[in-house]
Order: structure tokens, then sequence, then C-alpha cells
């Protein structure tokens, strides 16, 4: 009706050409444009000058020789920060949570729920302290490197200038010894679950093998063949079985490595060939990945620790 305003047609029609504005000063403000319009260069032919990608060591003058990355001073960071939610959190706990401590408590029951969602309600609370700490370690690390401090403020490194903070997880130390980290609590989890003799037969079985062995002796070739053959064919698979844990270190490592790093790429080319507007969606698909890829670190941990403490298979039967 007349005189309540501007109606929701036109309102939409503002922020659209608003939009459109944006995108088209960006697009004129960015390397690509500026290539495209200089008459001196052919269009098809266009080279642009490379967006500056800052090296990894920056040493700090305040510790002498030591030399130190900002991806640990940021992992640092992302730690203290974690370490101050919490503190904040809990500093004065109520019966009826609010504020701080009922979205820190929201968060944790929703991984709790998570965790005994697949490991049952017993080994979900075993489980749930590492799958927790991981997925808030690597899911603050990808957040924070989103914020403007990470890449705008700069020291002085041996390359020359270099950002003093940067996304712990595009330094493959930080993934690897985090990969290190599950691989070892998964192997003690099923040591401790089912017994070492019990958890190492997954790697080395040796029972049909002896088996056939025992019966090659007594003199029945037939089942001595047959046993003998199953036997070859569980230490082959022993050895497949030991070589997947093994891989598992290498698969974390350059999954998150190579997503994180990647993600870090894309977001200081894009705003390089066309700032403004056009960049804002790419950070917000950042912010996806980040918590795609803390839940898939914490949830494979988790899916690996249950396959480690079930029960593998009944011993072998004797002759």
């Amino acid at each position: 009706m007349p005189g309540r305003g501007m109606s929701t047609k036109m309102k939409v029609t503002i922020l659209v050409a608003l939009i459109l504005a944006l995108l088209i000063v960006g697009f004129l403000s960015g390397e690509l444009a500026k290539s495209m319009f200089d008459t001196t260069i052919d269009p098809l032919h266009i080279e642009l000058e490379k967006p500056h990608l800052p090296a990894q060591p920056v040493t700090d003058p305040l510790f002498g020789d030591f030399s130190l990355t900002n991806t640990i001073l940021a992992a640092w960071v992302s730690i203290i920060l974690l370490v101050g939610v919490c503190y904040a959190a809990t500093r004065k706990m109520k019966a009826v949570p609010s504020g701080l401590q009922n979205l820190v408590e929201a968060a944790l029951e929703a991984l709790l729920n998570f965790v005994q969602g697949v490991a049952g309600e017993k080994n979900g609370r075993r489980f749930f302290p590492v799958i927790a700490t991981i997925f808030l370690f690597v899911i603050t690390n990808a957040w924070l490197g989103l914020l403007p401090g990470f890449g705008s403020i700069t020291a002085h490194g041996p390359e020359g200038e270099v950002m003093l903070l940067r996304n712990a997880s595009t330094d493959i130390n930080v993934p690897l010894a985090l990969a290190l980290v599950s691989f070892v609590v998964v192997e003690f989890w099923g040591l401790s679950a089912v017994g070492f003799s019990s958890y190492m037969r997954r790697f080395v079985n040796l029972g049909r093998l002896r088996l056939g062995m025992g019966q090659l002796l007594r003199g029945k070739l037939k089942s001595a063949a047959t046993s003998i053959f199953s036997g070859a064919i569980d230490i082959f698979v022993g050895a497949l079985e030991a070589l997947s844990e093994v891989m598992r270190i290498v698969s974390f490592t350059f999954r998150l490595f190579g997503n994180m790093t990647a993600g870090e790429i894309l977001l200081i080319v894009v705003p390089f060939l066309v700032p403004w507007v056009v960049a804002l969606p790419f950070y917000g698909l950042e912010l996806l990945v980040g918590f795609v890829q803390a839940l898939i670190f914490a949830g494979l941990t988790l899916v690996f620790a249950v396959i480690a403490v079930a029960p593998h298979g009944a011993k072998q039967e004797t002759a």
C-alpha cells in the first residue's frame, strides 16, 4: 500500500544494483582489469604480476639466533584462545548455564553426542577428550587464519618482510604432529582394549600356517596344503593391514595440509585479481572448509579408534 515506504521488490532491486556496482568497482580495481585495459598489452596474452606468497620462517630479534616460525606463533595463539575461552566459561559456573558457559557447554555436548553416537557411551567418554581437542584445535587454527591480523601484520624474516602469523595447518609439521598423535592414541586404545596378543594378530597371524605345518608333519597333505595356503593369505593381509596403519599418517597429514594451504592461496589470489565483494564468498567457503576438515580429522580418528578396540576374530582351531 502507498505511504508505507519502499516495496520489497524495490528493496531487492536496490540491493542487487548495489552488489553489481561493488562487483564492477572491485573488478576495475583488480590486477586482472588493469592488465586487460592496458592498451599496450595484447588481450590474448595477458601476463599478470604474481601475488606475494610470504615465506614461513620468521626470526624474532628478541630471541637472538632462535628461529620461530609464524605458524607456531599462530598455533600458540589458538591454544591460548581455547584455554582462555574455557577458563572464562568455567570461572563462575552456574547450575543453569547462560552466556559463554551455555555456548561452550552446547558445543561440547554436541561433540560428545557425536562421539558417543559412533563409539557408544563407554568408549565415547574415553575417546572424547582427544577427539574434541583435535577438532577444536584444527577448527580454531582454520578460522583464526581468516582474521585480518593473519597476513596483514608482517615482520622482518630471513627472506624480507613476511607474515607474522599464518594458519598453523599450512605448515606440514603441524598436520604431521596431529596425525602422529592420532596414530599413537588409536594404537594405545587398541592395545589396552583387546590385549597385546589379540591386537597384534591383526598384523601377524600365523595360526593357520602353524596348523598347516603340523598337518604336513603328520602326513595330512591335502588339509596341510589348504591350511598353508590360507596361512600365506593371512600373512599377506596382515602386511597390508600394517601398511594401511602407517599410511594413515601420510593421508591425515596431506589431507589437512593440502586443503588449508590451497584455501590460503585462494584467498590471496582472488582479492589480488578481483578485490572487494568478489572475495567475500570465498571467505565463507573457507569457514565451511575449516569446519569440514576439523570434522573429518577428528571423525576419522574416532572411526579408527572404534575399529581398533573391536575384538579381532577368534583363536584358530587346532587340529
